[in-house]
């Protein structure tokens, strides 16, 4: 009798356990979809901020429709096939613009003065002397 109830209790936790097991998994699909969609938002909304820029507005009105400033000649460049060659130059998203950060003075003092009382040894020997200059 011990043994046929711990046999349906087993049964009845492992459906259990089953359904658990698939619901995480549910959800850890569901959590993916959102960090993709939101990764989607995120680079719609840098697209838009990018359309904001009136340079970028310029380039795009270029390149899509030909326009021109005024004073500007237009031309196209024709292939050895005879179909016009596309225009290679395109504007980088600002935001991917590689953003240097200055030294400050005092390190570049502090590393002369390193320099100074550890000279590097020196990588070449001088050139031969030839009628009293250097070749």
């Amino acid at each position: 009798m011990l043994v046929l109830v711990l046999a349906v209790l087993t049964v009845s936790y492992a459906s259990s356990l089953r359904a658990y097991l698939q619901q995480r998994s549910h959800i850890g699909d569901l959590k993916a979809q959102i960090a993709e969609r939101e990764a989607s938002i995120n680079d719609l909304e840098r697209e838009k901020a990018r359309w904001d820029d009136p340079a970028y507005v310029k380039a795009q009105a270029r390149a899509r429709f030909g326009y021109l400033m005024p004073g500007e000649a237009g031309f196209e460049v024709i292939g050895a096939d005879g179909k016009p060659l596309e225009a290679q130059a395109s504007l980088n998203d600002p935001d991917d613009v590689i953003k240097t950060v200055p030294k400050a003075w005092w390190t570049s003092a502090w590393e002369s003065m390193e320099l100074a009382g550890n000279p590097p040894p020196p990588d070449e020997e001088p050139a031969e002397m030839i009628d009293g200059t250097q070749q």
